[in-house]
């Protein structure tokens, strides 16, 4: 079976957010992406934090999408712990549509990274997710 190991997201502040990933989610950095941006990874998942527009306000040859994507989740060994460490960085706590407790098809919180990206967040999991 496919399996997701990229994920691209543009941003104005390509090191700011880098270091927001490592920072809160413990992601490694893989290496440099072209136009001052990075690569990071959690092992199993690449993901590219990408220079939103060149300087002359232009995307860069082949991109369609001028920032982020709509949004990802990362499942945490510790929600509370993560959930200060989004504290600590200023994300914005978002509403939750998901019931207490989450389950297996949801999350428990969602929070608006520095780019605007969305994150859901869950020590659950989701469906069809592998584990850990």
């Amino acid at each position: 079976m496919d399996r997701i190991r990229h994920i691209a997201i543009f941003t104005p502040e390509p090191e700011k957010t880098a270091k927001f990933y490592v920072d809160v989610f413990g992601l490694e950095l893989a290496g440099p992406a072209g136009r001052g941006g990075f690569y990071l990874s959690d092992g199993e998942i690449n993901l590219a934090v990408l220079q939103a527009r060149q300087p002359d306000g232009d995307l860069p040859d082949g991109f369609v999408t001028p920032t982020g994507i709509d949004h990802f989740g990362f499942q945490v060994e510790d929600l509370e712990a993560t959930q200060a460490k989004l504290a600590q960085y200023g994300a914005e706590e978002l509403p939750s549509h998901a019931p207490p407790g989450g389950g297996a098809f949801y999350y428990e919180c969602r929070y608006r990274g520095p780019a605007g990206q969305v994150v859901d967040v869950t020590e659950n999991g989701w469906v069809g997710a592998g584990e850990g």
